[in-house]
């Protein structure tokens, strides 16, 4: 029995009497094949995946918070045109991951009711908002109130606060109460004017917004109108390029089929086009005529579905997601739309979705609350101990409290003798204690979190500005989108990358085909520039070239039988199984244009570039048919009905009238799907041969796709399309319906082949992966793709190495995935114990079913933290998720998590860090992300140099913060002692406000900002160095003791060496007071000198600057005559003693710091102290001494050697 006639050869060619035909005649239908007008359909969501895997994307995460849990699409199916045969209607049953939905009806309680171009109707019961948004957080009345509130959020502001109130009661009035509240001001006004800031520029944004113009339906006519004042209810037109005021349900298009081409790139990131439709009922209605009821579910965040219904001249009608356009789409390629306003405002999905990355704190920030936590004890511990000794005072000098000046127990001014600022001892230790703690309040740094703000700010600036993570080709900035966690990127211990996109470009190159057994993989360059089809008398050509085989070009052309009439059926299924738009792009050559194929997957834009460079060219596409150049001819095809790709059935299918009348079913899908629903009784040795192609490609690391096809009958046909007709109109159970449709199509199918695209690695992804595990980075890769294929690109990254003894499980239960866990964690303690060789695990997401949030995650975590690969394969976004907080929940390694789609959105949320790739897939990643950055070998300086430079500044400064104000504190503690605990403030009020503020805040923010411990090429030729940030060597218990030890030195240095030196004189607390705040100011800061490693103008400015402004400040303070200690400063100075003082003071404070940091330096040296001298005095080979300043070397010259060596060894 024959095969009808091919369809790409204008010349019949038959098939040999052997070959099982799969259509009969009857597959012949009478009459033309009719252009078929578009009654319904679905929109197609995104899928820049392979076809190859099951895919999971951020919408079902969306879907999961939102009130209608599925949604289904609109489903009547299409209409027939009158003047044609009732036989060929064009149906769509598209669906993607849960997309169609929705189970049950709308209920009147939860639904809204819009009546079409009647807003004064629809409002008349309920209020809705208007069409205007406000992204700003305050008004003018709220700000200070509510930005008040969030301030105080932190608990230390809480603390300052009551202290600060505190300083208002009269017996415990430390400070003047308005000096006493000053640095919480301060710190308080300081935040208020950068809120103001940025939510002026948001107001300003909201208005241009607002202001914008639509053309809305007005009294029967079209109109300007402003977007605020668009109402639910109005009639709204758009044309073409321009962008949607609110959200809208389709009512016409300028297309007669009712089709309308929108580019959300405003909403979810993706530059792609995307396909909406109005309904039938609505589109020969003239929009000033249109009246009707919209019923529709409350507003929702979920982008992707929406559940409604409409009553149009007395017939209801089901609306989905392809029949509403979201406020800030923008139309494209159509020349206007007609649409009705159903969510205005806030209302509107976009606005709904508005919402930052969560709030992540660093974990020196957390580490910081141990140590307030211990100030905070030492601070009490303090108060406790002048709070005793006053008491025991008291008590001891009981009978002269009468007459003491500073207690005046008794007023003798009256004849009757009365009570005079006198509480009893009981009162009076107790308020002793409290003016403690308003004293030494400072002991907590309020200025730490203000300075930490700046540091971060000062930090990303640099990130951004750095020309080693720009990328010339997109010209795309590094994006620093949180600004809380820079110091994390320094400690990072795992990395959770996705492949697709990530490591890979996510721009799919064909490169080969196995056509019906044959493997086509001798392809050259340049034989499709010479395909090219004319229309309308310009010349089309495809914007991209493609590698071609010349073997299969001369099948395709002249090649008889089997295989060349599958061939020929294999190409017209990748020009036709899609939904790409062709887009045709003017040239400096007037008679020629380029065809731009637009598309929501990089898979099918491959796919169909492919096939007009074999010469079957898809030139033109509307709603109802397509036009495909083949050959030369130009040949028109109807789609009658499309299936779209869904994770379940991971194939998607389009049913096609073809020129001769026939009607053909073209499928393609990923293999595991395809290869179980071929026709059993075909050419086996086909199949067979298939498959071992496919391997051959997944090896090579191609993505890959089963291309398939059915004849379809008469009866066939009709029976589906009848059979969608009632699932489409069910308003209950309708995806399920449509489901199982989709399904009974897409069997007994002809195997025509398969295809191989290449997604390649991006530049210096092998060199980066490389760098990173040299760091002591784990990288896991978390792929959709099949496990072959994830392999291959893993040897193909370096990740995988031949030498890695892999560890595989592939488990299809529970048992069996129990007995591989445990087999694997046997195998991976042997190896260990044993050779000590490396492991890589692999594992499928079929396994991790069974594993994640089960027992059987302990002994996954066992084997995965002893391998140093683990490579997932065929996972989930939720399984994403679940392996980083495998290591999140388990361990206080630092996790980040890098990926570029919605699908990896929950992974970069789980992890500590996220990092969105702004590639292919939109912006979805960047959106949720942390920072955001264009290529993955970028990774490589943001940890190992900024990350490495911001965690040792900021760790240096959280130090030297809590150092700086513990010498303080000391200091008025010891000058308490000596005035019988009387808490009196040796230091000027003024003084004591600004030494937080102005005397030593901006060295240490200088330093933070600036200071590089090693130069970038040092951070980055040895990894190892990055070890430093895990372990923690910067920022530890230890190093805060001996901050605190040397605090205790230097104040006990600073009060007593002037204390003896001026007790046996004349000069009062006002002049000693100058000299200890002197003394202070200069020993920290030069205490912060000793300890910058690369100095600059900014540096000895801030440094230098400080010690001259404090000096200047302590000058007019006792320049004015009103304060105390007027003209003190000048008798300090006008003595030999005040100046040796000072010289005292700063070299015996200075002796223990300098002498420990030489001592450790030259006995324990670290890794960068080594690689600091290496770096310094440039001696690469570490086999002469490395002379010091002194005449000594830092580190003996074997030290040098070996660890210079090592730092050497893991090079590449």
């Amino acid at each position: 029995m024959r095969s009808p006639e091919p369809l790409l050869s204008p010349p019949r060619l038959g098939l040999p009497p052997d070959e099982p035909s799969t259509s009969t005649s009857s597959t012949k239908l009478p009459g033309p094949v009719p252009s078929p007008i578009l009654k319904s359909s679905s929109s197609r969501r995104a899928h820049s995946r392979s076809y190859s895997h099951e895919t999971v994307t951020f919408a079902e995460i969306l879907r999961q918070s939102s009130k209608p849990i599925d949604l289904e699409p609109n489903g009547n199916g299409f209409a027939p045109n009158s003047t044609q045969l009732p036989n060929y209607i064009r149906s769509s049953t598209r669906r993607n991951s849960g997309r169609f939905g929705s189970q049950r009806d709308l209920s009147d309680d939860e639904a809204r009711f819009i009546y079409i171009n009647d807003p004064a109707r629809t409002h008349n019961s309920v209020k809705f908002v208007n069409n205007a948004i406000s992204t700003s957080k305050y008004t003018v009345i709220t700000f200070l109130p509510r930005n008040l509130y969030e301030q105080f959020h932190r608990v230390a502001y809480i603390y300052f606060l009551i202290l600060g109130a505190l300083n208002f009661v009269p017996q415990l009035g430390v400070f003047t109460p308005a000096l006493g509240i000053l640095p919480l001001a301060f710190v308080l006004f300081v935040t208020a004017v950068k809120d103001a800031y940025e939510d002026f520029r948001r107001h300003r944004s909201d208005n241009t917004e607002n202001s914008r113009t639509s053309t809305v339906l007005t009294d029967g006519e079209f109109q300007p109108k402003m977007w605020k004042d668009i109402q639910v209810g109005d009639i709204i037109k758009v044309t073409n390029n321009e962008t949607l005021p609110c959200d809208m349900v389709l009512l016409a298009t300028s297309d007669p089929t009712g089709v309308a081409y929108v580019q959300t790139i405003n909403l979810d990131g993706e530059s792609n086009l995307k396909t909406r439709y109005a309904k039938q009922e609505t589109l020969s209605t003239p929009p000033e005529q249109m009246t009707g009821l919209v019923k529709c579910e409350q507003p929702n965040r979920n982008i992707y579905g929406f559940l409604a219904n409409a009553e149009i001249t007395g017939k209801k009608v089901s609306l989905g997601p392809s029949n509403i356009i979201l406020r800030g789409c923008e139309i494209k390629n159509t020349n206007w739309i007609v649409g009705v306003a159903v969510y205005t405002g806030s209302d509107t999905k976009v606005m709904l979705n508005n919402s930052g990355a969560p709030s992540k704190r660093s974990r020196l920030e957390s580490h910081m609350n141990r140590e307030t936590i211990s100030l905070s004890v030492l601070l009490g511990l303090i108060c406790t101990i002048v709070m005793v000794l006053a008491g025991i005072w008291l008590f001891v000098h009981d009978e002269e409290l009468g007459i003491t000046p500073f207690y005046r127990k008794y007023e003798y001014e009256n004849e009757k003798q009365k009570n005079y600022n006198w509480y009893g001892k009981g009162g009076m230790i107790v308020f002793t204690f409290m003016s403690a703690v308003i004293l030494f309040q400072i002991m907590i740094p309020i200025s730490l979190y203000i300075s930490m703000e700046l540091v971060r700010l000062g930090q990303a600036f640099f990130m951004i500005q750095d020309k080693q993570m720009y990328h010339e080709a997109t010209k795309s900035k590094f994006q620093c989108r949180a600004l809380n966690i820079n110091e994390d990127l320094g400690q990072i211990r795992y990395v959770f990358s996705d492949k697709t996109g990530t490591l890979t470009e996510n721009k799919m190159e064909f490169q080969c085909a196995s056509v019906y057994g044959s493997d086509f993989s001798g392809a050259s360059d340049g034989t499709s520039e010479n395909i090219t089809s004319v229309k309308a008398g310009f010349v089309l050509r495809p914007k991209t070239i493609v590698k071609t085989d010349p073997k299969l070009h001369e099948l395709l052309r002249n090649g008889t039988g089997r295989e060349a009439n599958r061939a020929r059926d294999f190409f017209l299924a990748l020009a036709t199984c899609n939904t790409i738009v062709p887009i045709e792009m003017e040239t400096s050559d007037p008679n020629v244009r380029l065809l731009e194929y637009q598309g929501e997957s990089p898979d099918e834009q491959a796919l169909v570039y492919a096939a007009a460079a074999y010469g079957v060219m898809l030139i033109e596409r509307t709603s109802g048919h397509i036009i495909v150049d083949v050959f030369g001819q130009q040949q028109s095809y109807n789609v009658l009905g499309l299936h779209e790709f869904d994770s379940d059935r991971k194939r998607m299918s389009v049913i096609i009238g073809c020129p001769d009348k026939s009607v053909k079913l073209f499928v393609k899908g990923a293999d595991s799907s395809m290869l179980t629903v071929l026709d059993k009784t075909l050419n086996q040795d086909v199949t067979h041969l298939t498959e071992t192609h496919l391997q051959n490609y997944s090896n090579l690391g191609l993505r890959t796709l089963v291309i398939g096809m059915r004849d379809l009958t008469s009866e066939e046909f009709e029976e589906w399309q009848s059979a969608y007709e009632r699932a489409s109109t069910a308003l209950l159970g309708r995806g399920t319906q449509l489901r199982a449709i989709a399904s009974k199509m897409e069997t007994d199918l002809v195997l025509l082949g398969a295809t191989g695209i290449e997604d390649k690695l991006q530049h210096g992804v092998p060199e980066a992966i490389e760098k990173l595990r040299q760091a002591g980075i784990k990288v896991w890769v978390l792929t959709g793709d099949k496990q072959e294929t994830a392999i291959s690109i893993g040897f193909s990254c370096r990740l995988l190495t031949r030498e890695m003894n892999q560890i595989v499980i592939n488990a299809n239960s529970r048992d069996s995935c129990r007995k591989s866990l445990a087999d694997a964690v046997a195998l991976s303690e042997k190896m260990m114990r044993n050779s000590g060789e490396q492991q890589a695990l692999i594992i499928d997401g079929n396994s991790l079913v069974y594993v994640l949030e089960t027992e059987l995650e302990e002994e996954l975590f066992k084997v995965a933290t002893r391998c140093d690969v683990v490579l997932c394969c065929r996972v989930a976004p939720l399984q994403k998720a679940g392996i980083v907080a495998l290591i999140k929940n388990r361990t206080d390694d630092m996790t980040l998590a890098i990926g570029d789609g919605a699908n990896d959105v929950s992974m970069i949320q789980m992890a500590d860090v996220g990092i969105g790739i702004s590639g292919q897939e939109g912006r979805q990643a960047v959106m949720a992300s942390d920072f955001a950055m264009a290529q993955f070998r970028f990774l490589v300086p943001l940890l190992l140099v900024h990350g490495h430079w911001n965690y040792q500044r900021m760790a240096y400064m959280i130090l030297y913060n809590f150092y700086r104000n513990a010498v303080y504190v000391f200091v008025l503690f010891w000058y308490v002692l000596y005035t019988a605990f009387t808490l009196t403030n040796a230091i000027n009020e003024w003084s004591a406000v600004l030494y937080s503020v102005v005397y030593t805040a901006v060295p240490t923010i200088v330093v933070a900002i600036l200071d590089k411990d090693l130069s970038r090429s040092t951070l980055m030729n040895h990894p190892q160095l990055y070890g430093s940030g895990q372990r923690e060597e910067k920022y530890n218990i230890k190093l805060f003791i001996g901050f605190m030890l040397d605090s205790l030195w230097q104040s006990l240095v600073i009060f007593f060496l002037p204390y003896l030196a001026y007790r046996h004189t004349d000069v009062d607390w006002s002049g000693l007071g100058d000299l200890w705040l002197l003394g202070i100011v200069i020993l920290v800061n030069l205490n912060l000198a000793v300890d910058v490693v690369r100095w600059n103008w900014v540096t000895h400015a801030a440094i230098w600057g400080s010690i001259a402004a404090t000096w200047i400040c302590v000058i007019v303070i006792d320049s004015i005559w009103m304060l105390p200690g007027f003209w003190a400063i000048y008798h300090m100075m006008a003595t030999w003693r005040f100046w040796f003082c000072l010289l005292g003071v700063v070299i015996v404070g200075l002796i223990p710091h300098f002498v420990g940091k030489a001592f450790l330096e030259y006995t324990m040296p670290s890794d960068i102290q080594i690689a600091r001298e290496i770096e310094k005095f440039n001696n690469p080979t570490g086999t002469t001494s490395m002379p010091h300043a002194h005449g000594v070397s830092a580190t003996t010259d074997g030290e040098v050697q070996m660890i210079h060596q090592q730092l050497q060894q893991s090079q590449p």
